[in-house]
């Protein structure tokens, strides 16, 4: 455990790098040869769009980072947090530690952007992909990101997390993140099982359903046990048959315009006609 723990307390930004793109390319493989859905669509201008996302937030997640080592000094000078209360064993400290950074930096954040208006329109964004692949996991609003980036701050300075274990943590968000939106087939068998303490593709598919109660579900990122212990699952008999994006954002022009895609959380909210009995 202490070498994990040295590994990502040194970790060079180059080997940061070196895993996203890594990642990323080790699934583009996977959904080339294992898909859930065929590609009907352009991917490579599908990730175009994904990407340029992550392109335009470069400067807010610099920020970010200077507003999460400030946290993390924080926590080293005054040996505050959660995970500083009481001495434990190193190997609890990284697993309660990767716990509760994924409740309160992504999950509760995650929870509350579905429940309040203003800030589902910002989230919007990343549901309105209408193909989501590895690349989805990468389409978040400017707006968004700062939410999370505050969200992960907070969890940072609840849990008194030191700079190795926020740079872990960082490492596995990023890996589920591509793993639970990648377009490939599992074991069914093995899949379900494993959704009952991580975020598998099968289960994050269901979130991404177009129509109520399943986008409103299953709001998991590296760990599923939120979603049981706070009852926000839900399920999806046959993977493929679900229908991606969002029931009032459906247009797929406008969803792959990056314009407006941006204007999205400016505009007037749309809900959907009620229905008459």
């Amino acid at each position: 455990m202490n070498e994990i723990l040295y590994f990502f307390t040194n970790i060079a930004d180059e080997t940061r790098v070196l895993f996203l793109v890594g990642g990323l390319t080790f699934f583009l493989i996977l959904e080339i040869g294992i898909p859930l859905f065929d590609s009907q669509y352009n991917k490579i201008s599908h990730a175009g769009i994904n990407i340029t996302f992550t392109l335009i937030t470069l400067v807010l997640n610099l920020f970010g980072a200077i507003g999460i080592l400030k946290a993390v000094d924080f926590n080293r000078v005054n040996n505050s947090g959660l995970l500083n209360m009481i001495e434990i064993p190193l190997w609890l400290y990284l697993i309660l530690g990767l716990v509760l950074m994924d409740f309160f930096g992504a999950w509760l954040i995650h929870w509350i952007q579905h429940n309040v208006r203003w800030m589902w329109k910002f989230h919007i964004i990343h549901h309105s992909d209408p193909n989501v692949d590895v690349t989805s996991g990468l389409r978040h609003h400017p707006g968004e990101n700062i939410f999370r980036l505050c969200f992960t701050i907070l969890a940072v300075l609840i849990t008194g997390a030191n700079f190795g274990l926020v740079m872990m943590y960082q490492t596995v968000s990023a890996f589920f993140a591509h793993f639970s939106h990648a377009n490939i087939r599992t074991i069914n068998v093995l899949d379900n099982l494993l959704s009952y303490i991580f975020v598998t593709p099968a289960f994050h598919k269901v979130h991404h359903h177009y129509l109520q109660p399943h986008t409103d579900s299953n709001y998991g990122n590296i760990f599923s046990i939120w979603d049981h212990i706070f009852q926000t699952v839900t399920s999806f008999r046959n993977t493929q048959e679900i229908i991606y994006g969002v029931d009032t954002h459906m247009d797929k022009k406008e969803n792959s315009n990056i314009k407006n895609l941006l204007m999205i959380p400016f505009q007037p909210y749309r809900s959907l006609p009620k229905k008459l009995d």
